[in-house]
């Protein structure tokens, strides 16, 4: 069918079932931002292909909303459909919600999958609804009835996490969440999000790719752990362990029958950011419920000091397997036939030569020129471009270790690029390194943090439509929360978290440009103002001193990258060759 005619068969199980509005978000029942296949029903009726977007069908009209990450995207994989695109936060654009309250009618009815629409947004939802004196239906997955040859649930066996990678045992996780349980005055913790509980139970698994997580919830109360997950995916060791740990296993879809079941003098907590509407509502209107982020987000985003010994033996590896691609590309550039995604390869080829390789952490991003400035793109046959001795090559990429999660991006010339190129380029170096070499005060929120990185693109009239930068989990998730820099970010930087730095500038038609690297905050100095903290960088890789403007460098500037440049050259030369060594000492040489 095409993406027409998917719409179409929706409408018609629409009127069947008197909906009038009908909502395909991107999530799974986990609320993943990466899904496993069976889950992708918002690409399989629309044809996008981006990690985030809504869309909505009416009666008459069908619209999609994505960020802007997307849009470029978006418009070239919509285009030819009757599917609208609408730009989220763009001067003109409703929201959802404004969508809805503009449209939902009186006494007609909205309707979605629950299990799949967090319950913060069905609380949105309900809202709009009962202000326009409508109703709202949650039981209806009509993705699931057209499609016919909808992949399975994944079958991944799971394997454990040695405490030599994890340092903290899951005896001691449990105690900790248990302590935040008692402090909140709480019987049971629910949690249905993947990294939480792959972190928790120091588990990991293969149910979305590039993600090692595995489907599956939790209930942890005073005395019993559960864990709800597909048993044929536990072989003999995993068995034992959870025996040993006092894990009880419940099959997967035992997980709502068991929350109908939970007494109504219980008090529950849960996270209503991270829950699906379904979760909330199989339980019984009786029981007290909290709302409060899993401890586990808290726990996990401040690494332990194995975990941060691990990660920068990570990053060594894979600043190894960079280095080695960039010699590669940079030498056979104009010689023989590269493209997008032959590179792309050759940068995973270099990846699996490293010992404790396990994946990669997610597609990796290989755009060449107006490619690039579509900040998600990914190659395939029809896009993928033929790469010449001129412009800029964007790679952005990164690999899953048992030493950990790694992501890292850099803009490469290929050769001779023009005067406003170098300007951006060196526009995008500025900005990593004024947010990297920043001292600030602890209680410096996110935003602030953003806004420093974004000054000197901002110095040009141009911005970057996503954040800064995000947390990355422990060979888990490559975005992990709380931690982002974005201009709505709240949250406070603790010492030994890992976040992105990661700026941009996107010139649609003519290019893109990205450097990214990723820092561990760590406390600097203390005195009568409080405690001042730092970053230090632990991603190790040259950054491509061709594109830069050395004229538009502060000294400040200068130094911060040739101190760089040494830190890199003393973690990778030792695992190169000589020919590459040569070649790293002269791309990493002061300037």
């Amino acid at each position: 069918m095409t993406t027409n005619e998917k719409v179409k068969e929706i409408r018609k199980l629409m009127i069947e079932n008197n909906i009038d509005i009908y909502i395909i978000p991107s999530s799974d029942y986990h609320q993943s931002e990466d899904v496993n296949e069976y889950f992708r029903c918002r690409e399989f009726v629309s044809g996008f292909t981006g990690s985030a977007g809504t869309l909505v069908i009416t009666k008459k009209d069908s619209y999609l909303w994505t960020d802007g990450r997307y849009f470029i995207q978006a418009e070239k994989e919509l285009s030819g459909t009757e599917i609208k695109l609408c730009k989220s936060g763009t001067e003109g654009t409703p929201t959802i919600i404004e969508f809805l309250k503009n449209n939902l009618e009186k006494d007609e009815t909205l309707g979605f999958d629950g299990k799949v629409v967090s319950y913060n947004e069905m609380v949105n939802y309900k809202k709009v609804c009962d202000e326009n004196e409508a109703k709202i239906e949650v039981k209806y997955d009509f993705v699931g009835e057209i499609w016919k040859d909808r992949p399975s649930l994944s079958k991944e066996k799971i394997f454990l996490l040695d405490i030599k990678y994890s340092g903290e045992d899951v005896k001691n996780k449990l105690k900790r969440v248990r302590k935040v349980m008692e402090e909140e005055k709480v019987d049971i913790h629910v949690i249905s999000s993947l990294d939480d509980i792959a972190w928790l139970f120091n588990i990991r698994g293969n149910d979305i790719p590039c993600n090692p997580v595995v489907l599956s919830y939790a209930i942890i109360n005073k005395e019993k752990t559960f864990l709800f997950i597909d048993r044929e995916k536990i072989g003999e060791d995993e068995n034992k362990y959870f025996i040993e740990n006092e894990i009880e296993i419940k099959d997967y879809f035992e997980f709502y029958d068991y929350l109908k079941n939970i007494n109504d003098d219980k008090r529950v907590m849960l996270d209503y950011n991270r829950i699906n509407s379904a979760i909330y509502s199989n339980l019984s209107n009786d029981v007290k419920r909290k709302n409060r982020i899993n401890p586990t987000q808290e726990f996990k985003a401040i690494k332990n000091e194995i975990e941060i010994k691990n990660i920068i033996e990570a990053h060594v590896k894979d600043g190894v397997a960079f280095t080695k691609f960039m010699y590669w590309l940079k030498n056979n550039i104009g010689k023989e036939e590269i493209t997008e995604i032959s590179a792309s390869d050759m940068l995973e080829k270099f990846r699996r030569e490293q010992e404790g390789f396990i994946e990669l952490s997610f597609d990796t991003i290989s755009a060449y020129g107006s490619n690039a400035a579509m900040m998600h793109y990914t190659a395939n046959e029809n896009s993928n471009a033929i790469l010449k001795a001129k412009n800029l090559l964007l790679v952005d990429s990164g690999g899953q270790y048992f030493q950990g999660t790694t992501d890292i991006t850099r803009t490469i010339a290929l050769g001779e690029v023009d005067e406003v190129i170098k300007t951006h380029y060196t526009a995008v170096l500025r900005s990593v390194i004024a947010l990297s070499n920043t001292k600030f005060l602890y209680g410096t929120k996110g935003y602030n943090l953003d806004a420093i990185a974004r000054g000197p693109i901002w110095e040009l009239g141009i911005d970057y439509r996503c954040a800064t930068g995000h947390g990355v989990g422990y060979l888990l998730n490559v975005h992990e929360g709380p931690n982002v820099f974005r201009l709505s970010a709240p949250f406070v930087v603790e010492e030994n978290m890992i976040t992105t730095i990661e700026p941009g500038i996107y010139i649609e038609g003519s290019h893109g440009i990205r450097i990214e690297n990723e820092v561990l905050s760590k406390n600097w100095i203390k005195n009568e103002y409080g405690q001042f903290m730092e970053f230090i960088p632990v991603t190790f890789a040259p950054i491509d001193i061709d594109a830069i403007d050395i004229s538009l460098l502060s000294k400040t500037e200068k130094d911060y990258l040739n101190n760089y440049h040494k830190i890199v050259f003393e973690k990778i030369s030792p695992f190169l060759n000589s020919e590459e060594k040569e070649w790293l000492k002269l791309y990493t040489r002061n300037i």
